[in-house]
């Protein structure tokens, strides 16, 4: 903790999303405090990290910290899929379906599925199935999602995988 204590001190968009982990969930000794880790994560978001708007994203969805407001979720989750957060990518898939929007939640998916997202795949193919995806659709999201899984392959994740494959499955 002290030295990312000291990394935050030097603007680390990283150590200070960190940081605001620490305090979303109440460890490393920090009490779990939801205000803090929100302002922390605005802090890390405006120096560009990805998975701090995620996280904002996120809160402002469920109303962890503040008042629900989808509105606002869904732009910390476009600031985040710029950045090419994929869950923030999958989340904003999620709310366009909800919203009936089945094109654009596609093009969310499928964006995921390409960054090796499995349950936006899992989503494409249950949209195909109930016809709201083409078959090319599917196959497309298929190769991409394969592409990237052959593009991370790699000894040491193999053997991470066979120790542990619930914890270290990354296909």
């Amino acid at each position: 903790m002290e030295r990312e204590e000291k990394r935050v001190e030097m603007d680390d968009a990283e150590a200070i999303y960190n940081i605001g982990c620490c305090y979303s969930n109440g460890d490393e000794g920090l009490p779990q405090d939801h205000a803090r880790a929100l302002e922390l994560w605005h802090r890390a978001g405006e120096l560009g990290s990805a998975a701090a708007n995620s996280n904002i994203g996120c809160a402002y969805f469920v109303g962890r910290g503040m008042e629900r407001d989808e509105k606002k979720a869904k732009h910390y989750w476009e600031l985040a899929a710029v950045g090419g957060h994929v869950k923030a990518r999958y989340n904003l898939g999620v709310a366009e379906m909800n919203e009936g929007n089945m094109g654009k939640a596609l093009k969310h998916y499928m964006i995921a599925a390409g960054g090796g997202d499995n349950e936006s795949l899992e989503v494409i193919r249950s949209l195909y199935t109930s016809g709201h995806a083409t078959k090319d659709d599917y196959a497309k999201a298929l190769r991409t999602h394969q592409k990237y899984i052959d593009g991370i392959k790699s000894v040491q994740r193999d053997e991470a995988a066979a120790y542990d494959s619930a914890r270290y499955r990354y296909y």
